[in-house]
């Protein structure tokens, strides 16, 4: 059973959107106007790491006073509002008291985001791009600015089956639009920068204990310190066990052979995590270590249907070692030495029998990635205007071993290893056009940069970015250009089997650019507005097709995607401690050669949280909720709008020492599901109704 998902877009038909989107062009345009002129709404926005930016004074913007800093954007702290992009922000305050159990969970409150579960692994969509299964490739995810996506299908997991555990977490850093001008492959969309905890966030130990339905339950032990001499420590480790959904219907299997569609106890999972970080003077060392295996009750890729021989494990591990300092004459220099590993194997029990006597056989699937690599990073202020930055990285993937065979009896299909060498450069320039900071309160900034890379496999590709930021006392405005491509991975271009798959190493890199109006602004005292407006195209999209000549699903460079949407946000906050975002997302992606819109590709969103101090600074309740309208299935149907409300009671300091949250997900019982993929014969997969979760976290 490959981990592989089939690409659902052969099977996307035209339809008559041509006349749709010229319709819906003129109430982009309105109401692009519209918001432009009344600049709402918000970056979501930390309380931590701030920087004392050109920022609006007196008492009318007191809430707003400090500016947070961002290091993902520019790979250097800096203002949000002066960073070449759109800037999110989720603090660790946020993810405790709205009961945010996994980085998903983070990322589906963020505006434009929005989430796919096909009962196995998690999938993020951007900006209405999410085909089903896509197994996060066009994101790139980081840890402390470490990269997380593996060596063979450059896959960014985010779930259960993430690195990093969100108690881990201090603040995530999402930086919205094409980000290769400085990371090379998978920023296509954007990049998420995970801010892991220090020793001096802890001060001790910390245990947690977890329940929640389904059977599942977690515990977590954490040590951290900052000690005299300076040097810090800090160690973390869980594990997690789930019995999952006891018992699951689908109607696509409602026959007396397949258990009448229903599949029982084939839902569960587990998982361990651990995480280490020390550091001491301008030295830093990581290390991680995540396990997670998980059923899989859908009967995917033509599995027997309600087996519990059917599940996958994921493993990922990786030691990252770093020097930064600051020298007095303003020159930075970042030196970073890694190494990871990750691990796949999917197991999956197929029927061969062409009769009604089965003849059942064990499918094992594996992949194993290695890669190591360094990157040296030299900044340095130059005639007081300007910030240049420049870098060069290397990588070398030693292993991308791909492995699939039948037990018995034993049948090879496919046992093929590869390694691939990458190196870069990259430069960056933060030109202060103008800056009246002290005396008018406005300065002009132009960041340009890019990178090239070269892949041993297919050759070099140069990608820039070039942003216009002009800050007002109390707005401040960005014009974003930007280019991003991701490579074709080991998977796309060697997966091989006897009768379905075939190889292609031909494939050449997709490409992305992304065109970006935002404007911020701060309105009264208590509220601050952000509007983006974007246009974006595709080239060369990667897409999984079959060949006629022989039959056999391949990877090819087939499509040219089209895009356009803008995004609301509003932020809240008032002295008493009442918070709250509200976001709107309004997107629109179709195919530029046949006009058909795309699969699993919602065209509104809305989301908005709030959390109430009840008794202040010792009891809050936060409510989340979040509207999806419907989404174009494989079969030319639709999911259907969906709304899903959370809410979550989170104290602290009412026992000293202890925090203690519970949570009631899907508050309302929504029944609602997500497309299915090429390997599933279910079109829509019913998710989840209502469940609950309880922690009480103690500190010694």
């Amino acid at each position: 059973m490959a981990k592989q998902k089939f690409s659902p877009f052969s099977r996307r038909g035209g339809g008559s959107w041509r006349s749709h989107i010229l319709a819906q062009s003129q109430k982009y345009l309105g109401l692009l106007f519209l918001a432009m002129v009344v600049s709402s709404p918000s970056l979501t926005l930390a309380q931590s790491e701030l920087s004392s930016a050109a920022i609006p004074t007196g008492d009318e913007t007191s809430l707003f006073q400090e500016i947070p800093s961002v290091w993902a954007a520019s790979k250097n702290k800096q203002p949000v509002t002066e960073a070449p992009a759109v800037v999110t922000i989720i603090t660790a305050d946020e993810i405790k008291k709205y009961g945010y159990r996994t980085l998903i969970d983070v990322l589906q409150s963020v505006n434009g985001f929005y989430v796919t579960n096909d009962r196995n692994y998690y999938y993020l969509g951007v900006r209405g791009f999410g085909p089903p299964s896509d197994y996060n490739s066009r994101v790139l995810l980081l840890v402390d600015g470490h990269r997380m996506n593996d060596a063979v299908y450059d896959d960014a997991l985010q779930s259960a089956e993430a690195t990093i555990d969100v108690d881990v977490i201090e603040r995530v850093e999402v930086i919205r639009g094409p980000s290769s001008s400085l990371y090379g492959t998978n920023a296509f969309f954007g990049v998420i920068n995970i801010i892991t905890k220090r020793g001096r966030d802890i001060k001790g130990v910390e245990v947690s204990s977890e329940i929640g339905s389904y059977d599942s339950y977690k515990g977590r032990f954490t040590y951290g310190n900052h000690f005299q001499n300076g040097a810090e420590f800090l160690f973390f480790g869980s594990f997690a066990d789930s019995g999952g959904h006891g018992r699951l219907f689908y109607k696509e299997y409602d026959d007396p052979l397949t258990n009448n569609g229903i599949a029982r106890n084939v839902d569960g999972s587990r998982h361990y995590d651990l995480f280490t970080n020390f550091s001491y003077a301008d030295f830093s060392l990581q290390g991680s270590y995540s396990y997670r295996k998980k059923h899989i009750p859908t009967g995917s890729f033509g599995t027997v249907f309600n087996s519990s021989h059917n599940q996958t494990s994921d493993e990922h591990g990786f030691i990252d070692l770093k020097y930064e300092h600051e020298f007095a004459n303003q020159l930075g220099l970042l030196v970073r030495l890694y190494y990871d590993r990750t691990f796949y194997h999917g197991r999956g029990l197929y029927d061969y029998s062409e009769t009604d006597i089965p003849s059942l056989v064990l499918n094992q699937d594996f992949s194993f990635g290695e890669d190591w690599g360094n990157e040296i990073k030299i900044t340095k202020r130059l005639w007081s205007k300007h910030k240049l930055t420049v870098g060069t990285e290397y990588r070398d993937n030693i292993r991308q071993d791909q492995k699939n065979f039948d037990d018995n009896p034993f049948t090879s299909y496919l046992d093929d290893h590869r390694n691939l060498q990458i190196w870069a450069f990259y430069i960056q320039d933060e030109y202060s056009i103008r800056d009246n900071l002290i005396v008018n309160g406005d300065n002009l900034l132009l960041n340009a940069g890019g990178r090239y890379d070269h892949y041993d496999s297919f050759g070099g590709t140069f990608n820039p970015r070039l942003a216009l930021i002009y800050n007002l006392p109390k707005t401040s405005i960005k014009l974003l250009y930007g280019e991003a491509f991701r490579a074709p991975n080991a998977f796309e271009q060697y997966y091989v089997s006897s009768v379905a798959y075939k190889a292609n190493p031909g494939l050449k890199p997709e490409n992305i650019a992304t065109y970006e109006l935002v404007i911020e602004k701060y309105i009264g005292k208590h509220l601050r507005a952000v509007t983006t407006g974007y246009y974006y195209t595709i080239d060369d999209l990667i897409s999984q097709t079959t060949d006629p000549n022989d039959g056999r699903l391949v990877f090819q460079n087939l499509r040219s995607i089209e895009a356009k949407g803008f995004e609301l946000d509003l932020e809240g906050k008032w002295d008493f401690g009442l918070e709250g975002r509200l976001g709107y997302a309004l997107q629109e992606t179709h195919d530029r050669d046949t006009g058909g819109s795309l699969t699993n590709s919602p065209s509104n969103m809305v989301k908005f949280n709030v959390s109430v101090p009840l008794l202040q600074e010792k009891l809050f309740a936060s409510l989340e909720t979040r509207y999806l309208s419907g989404r174009k299935t494989l079969a030319n149907k639709s999911t259907g709008d969906y709304t899903v409300t959370n809410l979550t009671l989170f104290t602290q300091n009412l026992i000293k020492n202890a925090e203690i949250s519970g949570s009631i997900y899907n508050l309302f019982d929504e029944h609602y599901g997500d497309p299915g993929a090429g390997e599933h014969r279910q079109d829509i997969i019913i998710q989840d109704g209502r469940t609950f979760w309880l922690k009480l976290k103690y500190g010694f």
